[in-house]
């Protein structure tokens, strides 16, 4: 099992994601590799924070995670859309645990939307 949790394939696998981030590829890159000047919209992830599930008698058989979820959009109506169509295809499997903020860089005008998930990875 990998060592991470499997939001690429959850959401490669959603009809409303890649209807918005593409197919071939999809637009959701792990943290620094978007390429420079990607189509958006696009979403990054990137783990915050995470541990093994310990115990007493023997070897952890689970990790969790928290990730961060970034979507980056040339409007708002399609980074929240983006953002909802992620949601959908992971909350079966992991869990939103915080809204994060919204907001618009002043020079690219990108509108970005945030969200944390937890995520427990069985080993």
């Amino acid at each position: 099992m990998s060592m991470y949790p499997p939001i690429f394939k959850a959401c490669s696998i959603s009809p409303a994601v890649t209807a918005i981030l593409g197919a071939s590829p999809l637009r959701m890159y792990q943290f620094g590799l978007a390429p420079q000047l990607v189509v958006k919209p696009y979403a990054t992830w990137q783990t915050i924070s995470g541990s093994p599930e310990n115990y007493l008698w023997g070897r952890p058989d689970a990790d969790g995670f928290t990730i961060q979820v970034d979507i980056f959009s040339a409007t708002a109506a399609e980074a929240r859309d983006a953002a909802k169509a992620i949601r959908d295809a992971i909350e079966l499997s992991a869990y939103v645990v915080r809204w994060g903020g919204e907001s618009v860089d002043p020079d690219t005008k990108t509108y970005r939307v945030s969200f944390d998930v937890d995520w427990i990875v069985q080993r």
